[in-house]
């Protein structure tokens, strides 16, 4: 065996088997950067792989072999290794074959057999929805990246190969791969910095997206390109010429800009082809940092500048290690020109990215940074993978972050954090650790106490304030943007809602057992452990958080444990029965007990509970028209009673005042609620017949005998007719 776990006895490819052209114009490209014995490796699995694919077609007609020799010549730009390429050559053996991938290790090594088991889709897994089914595959890709970053690689080089060969697809097919492209792959792609191949997927994408406005406008550009030409070399020759006049070495280059670049601007910005001027664009590379901001001194003085249009990328790269200053100029005839300034080692990564680790090696400081940004962003993915409830979810996650520009932050030790545009507070507090965000409770932003869903700007200090208890709140999800943010608050509330559903379940459980003479305490190991196998549930705990949230009704499992204790005792014993006694709630148990909005039942009122699958224990007043209805679903309804305790929260309850129209009537109302120390949540006013007026009051009690007293205050304003609580048929008593 080799030092990769490779068998000493190369593959032996048939006599049949002969060498395509593609292969060999791809052996000619290896042979200036392997070493002979990994170029051997290569052209092994290549011979393996085609016999593989023996009479395998693809759409177009041409032989399957001339896929994968494609996407091995596309990552040989990138100088990955034989191991890579070899990957690359068998990446669909396993999917398309019987090949397996013990077979794979021991031809071709452990490595290799891990990458190919890593780019191969879940096709024997039966999935509800082909959106499941790539949730599920994108999940096991990413995964697979975040442990060997070459699994990505190929698999981009895959996608951009099918991509250039779609003609042949139908155009369903073309439209749902494009649209998969623009939404996965293309944002990926960018977000590791490779700028070629990611212009080149959102073209291709575009193309076989929306085929007639990719026509359309492809003919705008050659008809403007004729036009402007003269221009375009006009503004080169005055850069060229006006460059060394500062003592700058640089070369330039003009480009156009893309076609998906420009119709987005004129998706987004609601503009025509006319109105989009900045269409050229100039790149001036030069020697070093200090010549790049020398140049951008250099066109300044020559065209005028844009104001607001400048970014330096230099000081603050993006988070994929793009560095670069933009500047956009006014230029001859006001036509306006974009221009990227930077040096060759920022030219290879702004178009290589992570693949400038295997390209170029004489930058080692600056890849290094790269890289390590990189091996963030997949711990982040490894993170959210924990915290996310499944692939489709997981997906979710990560196209937030993919799709959103970029805003930068500082915290107060002055280190920088780069967030999706439009985070808040919270956002940034789980970015500086899950701790942190999980006890968030307010922030400060450059000094000031702000709200935690303010939308934070380009260089804003946020510090964030904790409590030792605090916990996330629910209705952040409705503004947090990153996918960690996200994923970390619904994380916590299912954990915080399972240990809630446990408690719950345990107390119904325990009072279904009281008619079978027995208390939980009293079930032995014996009737747990015949439930539990017989149903298939590994554990107690589960069969209580199922109990809690309404998946098993209590009565069904008491009666199971009762009749396995009388199993182990041989004798079925009758007990008298006992009265079933109500479940004890104080209303404060959190998200597995709540209280209906219907009828808002508060300390005092005369209640009773129901059963709602996946979702807890719903308390409702006896008087409820919700109870009245729902009374035909046996074993949903169970028997709940306040507990007798100070209880310290407040309650809301719907009230309405039936007063006269009268000047200052609101005001005396609210006052007396007030003066009865009750919080209003909110008020509304409706117009009644005749000289009535009707106010409808949302206010906070600790229970009945507060809200009484809250009532009767009202009741002593003259102006007051009638005053009763809101039934949940909207009626008041």
């Amino acid at each position: 065996m080799d030092a990769d776990g490779a068998s000493a006895q190369p593959y032996r490819p048939p006599v049949s088997s002969v060498l395509t052209l593609d292969f060999e114009r791809l052996k000619s490209k290896l042979g200036g950067y392997l070493k002979p014995e990994d170029l051997g490796r290569v052209e092994a699995a290549y011979h393996f792989s085609a016999d593989a694919h023996l009479g395998q077609f693809r759409v177009s007609g041409e032989p399957y072999i001339s896929h994968p020799v494609a996407v091995a010549d596309i990552i040989a730009d990138w100088h990955l290794d034989a191991q890579a390429l070899t990957a690359a050559l068998l990446h669909d053996v396993m999917e398309d074959t019987h090949i397996s991938k013990a077979e794979i290790a021991e031809r071709f090594g452990k490595v290799s057999a891990e990458l190919v088991d890593g780019l191969s889709k879940l096709d024997k897994i039966e999935f509800r929805s082909h959106q499941e089914a790539q949730a599920e595959n994108f999940r096991k890709m990413l995964l697979a990246m975040a442990s060997d970053l070459r699994v990505i690689l190929i698999k981009l080089a895959d996608r951009l190969h099918n991509m250039r060969t779609l003609d042949h697809m139908r155009p369903d097919k073309r439209r749902r791969i494009a649209n998969e492209t623009l939404e996965i792959y293309a944002p990926i792609a960018n977000r590791l910095g490779l700028n070629n191949l990611f212009r080149e997927l959102q073209e291709l994408s575009f193309q076989n997206k929306y085929p007639l406005r990719y026509a359309v406008l492809a003919k705008a550009i050659r008809s403007a390109r004729g036009n402007r030409r003269e221009v375009v070399s006009k503004i080169r020759d005055a850069i060229e010429a006006r460059l060394p006049q500062w003592g700058i070495q640089a070369e330039v280059q003009g480009r156009e800009k893309h076609l998906y670049g420009i119709y987005r601007k004129m998706v987004e910005k609601n503009l025509s082809f006319s109105q989009v001027l900045d269409i050229y664009g100039f790149r001036v590379i030069v020697r070093d940092v200090p010549s790049c901001y020398l140049a951008l001194g250099a066109l300044h003085s020559m065209y005028k500048p844009v104001p607001g249009k400048f970014k330096d990328l230099l000081a603050i790269p993006k988070a994929n290690g793009y560095q670069s200053l933009h500047t956009t100029l006014i230029g001859p005839f006001g036509m306006p020109v974009e221009v990227q300034i930077r040096t060759r080692e920022m030219h290879h990564i702004a178009e290589s990215g992570v693949a400038s680790h295997w390209l170029y090696k004489e930058d080692e400081k600056t890849l290094t940074d790269l890289e390590q940004k990189t091996h963030s962003w997949l711990q982040s993915l490894l993170e959210l993978q924990s915290a996310s409830g499944g692939a489709t979810e997981f997906l979710e996650h990560v196209k937030v972050d993919l799709f959103s520009g970029e805003v930068f932050v500082f915290s107060p030790h002055g280190k920088i954090f780069s967030l999706p545009k439009g985070s808040t507070p919270v956002d940034f507090a789980y970015a500086v650790h899950t701790d942190i965000g999980n006890r968030c409770v307010a922030c400060r932003i450059n000094g000031d106490l702000m709200p935690l869903r303010s939308e934070l700007k380009n260089g804003d200090q946020v510090e964030i304030i904790t409590a030792a208890h605090a916990n996330p709140n629910p209705a952040w999800l409705s503004y947090v943007r990153t996918g960690k943010a996200r994923a970390q608050i619904r994380h916590f509330m299912k954990s915080d809602q399972q240990d809630e559903s446990v408690a719950l379940g345990e107390r119904m459980l325990n009072q279904a057992l009281r008619p079978h003479g027995l208390t939980l305490g009293q079930i032995s190991t014996f009737a747990w452990d015949r439930f539990l196998r017989d149903r298939g549930v590994r554990t107690k705990k589960e069969v209580f958080a199922d109990i809690g949230l309404g998946k098993r009704l209590p009565v069904i499992v008491a009666r199971r444990l009762s009749q396995a204790q009388d199993m182990e005792s041989g004798r079925p014993d009758v007990v008298k029965p006992k009265p079933v006694g109500a479940i004890m709630i104080r209303g404060s148990e959190g998200i597995t007990v709540q209280l209906a909005r219907c009828c808002h039942p508060i300390p005092g009122d005369p209640i009773i509970g129901c059963i709602r699958k996946g979702q807890g224990l719903e308390v409702h007043a006896h008087d409820c028209p919700a109870v009245t209805k729902g009374r035909g679903a046996r074993g949903r309804w169970v028997d709940v009673e306040w507990e007798a305790i100070a209880n310290e929260r407040l309650f809301d309850v719907a009230i309405r005042v039936l007063t006269n129209n009268a000047r200052g009537v609101l005001a005396k109302v609210a006052s007396a609620i007030s003066e009865s120390d009750c919080n209003i949540q909110s008020v509304s006013m409706e117009g009644e017949q005749g000289a009535y007026t009707a106010l409808n009051f949302t206010v906070q009690v600790r229970d009945r005998m507060h809200l009484a007293k809250a009532m009767r205050g009202v009741r002593r304003i003259p102006e007051v007719v009638r005053i009763g609580r809101v039934k949940g048929d909207g009626r008041a008593s």
